[in-house]
């Protein structure tokens, strides 16, 4: 594991545009993991310009984002999809046909899952994940368990990450209780996986899981078995681990 503390906040959104451009620039036709969050607004702006400047193009990625709110469609405002094309897609290259969420909308989960790890197969699996860190340690939306979840499934959202999401939303009783989220194993299967944490309040948990004891009660401590990760964190972030770093 490859882990960085970066100058600002800033210059974590910079560093981590700069691996997914490499990864770009190397293959073309790469299969890209996205998140979602305010933490990746920053590095996806950074994208942005790169591909208005002619740095990078997203012409041939295919994309797969990790996960999505079960019951909202596409057009919501807070949807997944939306906040994709928002950020990034409507604004560089890309062939939307070539773009994955899952779908929100549909409450078949069995369906939905299934159908979601077909196309991932189908595209020869994930070159690049792209991550955040929730205030509990998940990833995706795989809460703490006792056990990691293997595929894309559908999960019930602990009353933590409903709370956290809540600032984006008019009330909290407007947060979707459940979510569909790539699995604990599709996200290891990724051959690269890219964490990007900011904020002092993520500090304690960026400890524990990438320098604590691996658990399903902290998701995101299962990337110390990767064997290609890069985690990017900003300097509050990464306030309790500056003699790791």
């Amino acid at each position: 594991m490859e882990f960085i503390i970066a100058e600002s906040t800033e210059d974590m959104s910079r560093r981590a545009a700069d691996h997914i451009a490499a990864c770009l620039q190397a293959d073309p036709d790469c299969v890209l993991g996205l998140a979602t969050g305010t933490t990746p607004i920053g590095l996806y702006a950074e994208l942005v310009e790169d591909c208005a400047e002619g740095k990078v193009s997203f012409a041939g990625v295919t994309t797969f984002n990790l996960d999505e709110y079960r019951g909202l469609a596409p057009e919501h405002d807070q949807s997944y999809r939306y906040f994709m094309k928002k950020h990034l897609f409507d604004h560089v290259d890309i062939d939307q046909a070539r773009t994955h969420v899952p779908e929100g909308a549909n409450p078949d989960a069995h369906a939905v899952c299934a159908a979601y790890e077909e196309a991932i197969a189908a595209a020869g699996g994930v070159d690049m994940q792209l991550l955040g860190l929730g205030p509990n340690g998940h990833i995706g939306f795989n809460e703490p368990e006792d056990t990691f979840p293997a595929a894309t499934h559908c999960v019930d959202l602990t009353q933590s990450t409903i709370e956290a999401n809540s600032r984006l939303f008019e009330c909290i009783d407007d947060v979707p209780r459940q979510a569909y989220t790539m699995g604990i194993g599709t996200i290891m299967a990724a051959r690269s996986v890219l964490m990007v944490v900011e904020g002092a309040h993520k500090a304690e948990i960026v400890k524990k899981a990438f320098f604590g004891p691996v658990t399903p009660q902290i998701p995101a401590s299962i990337l110390q078995f990767h064997q290609n990760v890069t985690v990017i964190v900003d300097p509050a972030a990464g306030e309790l681990c500056r003699d790791k770093a």
